[in-house]
């Protein structure tokens, strides 16, 4: 079989994890990192781990939820890293339905994770709460993660605010809320989401059922691993949907 040149040049671990991080395609991020992997020279702990996290990658993509779950054990177990790996465990676990686990995982993430990366674990989990009906759970952690927010305070605090309100609470200034994340660039993506719900409950159904069906779109057409993660929040959005359409024909 003829080697890629490329291949032949760049063979140091540290060149594969480059070209791997750079690649396109799921399968030729694979292949790389493998390559890396397979290296006879000594990996430093760090680079294993991020190589492994392209392998891992690559198994969720395709959906290949038991072989991710092994990388990622593996991954946890060099001990670098460590929240980010805490992380991906819980992703496969969630996608596998074990919800209590990846809620365990969930919350290392966030006791072991950086300052920067804090916010993001603890909303991480306060969603995942969410989806579960664990509403008294996920307000407390929805509440520790705006704190510690700062670009995507919006997307936070408009999260605690549906969590609160699906909680039987009242919140002052919903509509304020509402327009901050509107306002937002954190209002793209999975803030359609938050926004499509929130909306319905500030007395704009209109506008929720028009970012719902954003979100269920977009989720649609991106890669297995999107789907995958956000499996939970698609079929709430699809409930919600079905609910405004149930209301629409008897109002009719």
């Amino acid at each position: 079989m003829r080697r890629d040149p490329q291949d032949a040049q760049d063979s140091s671990p540290e060149a594969l994890l480059q070209r791997a991080l750079a690649a396109t395609t799921t399968s030729e991020r694979e292949r790389l990192a493998r390559m890396g992997l397979a290296s006879r020279v000594p990996l430093d702990r760090t680079t294993e781990t991020t190589l492994l996290r392209q392998v891992y990658l690559a198994h969720f993509e395709r959906g290949e939820l038991s072989l991710a779950y092994d990388v990622a054990r593996r991954m946890l177990d060099l001990g670098v890293l460590v929240d980010v790996c805490q992380q991906d465990v819980a992703r496969v676990l969630i996608a596998l339905g074990d919800i209590d686990k990846a809620v365990e995982h969930l919350r290392l993430a966030a006791s072991m994770g950086t300052t920067r990366r804090r916010a993001f674990h603890l909303w991480t989990l306060g969603s995942v709460l969410y989806l579960a009906g664990r509403l008294d759970e996920a307000e407390s952690v929805l509440e520790r993660a705006a704190r510690w927010a700062t670009a995507d305070r919006a997307l936070h605090e408009a999260h605690l605010a549906l969590v609160r309100i699906d909680n039987g609470k009242v919140v002052e200034g919903l509509q304020d809320v509402v327009a901050c994340l509107e306002g937002s660039t954190c209002g793209q993506g999975y803030g359609r989401f938050v926004l499509g719900m929130l909306c319905i409950r500030a007395g704009r159904p209109e506008d929720g059922e028009q970012y719902l069906r954003f979100f269920v779109k977009g989720v649609s057409e991106r890669r297995t691993a999107t789907s995958l993660s956000l499996s939970g929040e698609l079929a709430a959005a699809q409930k919600q949907l079905q609910s405004l359409a149930l209301r629409s024909r008897c109002a009719g």
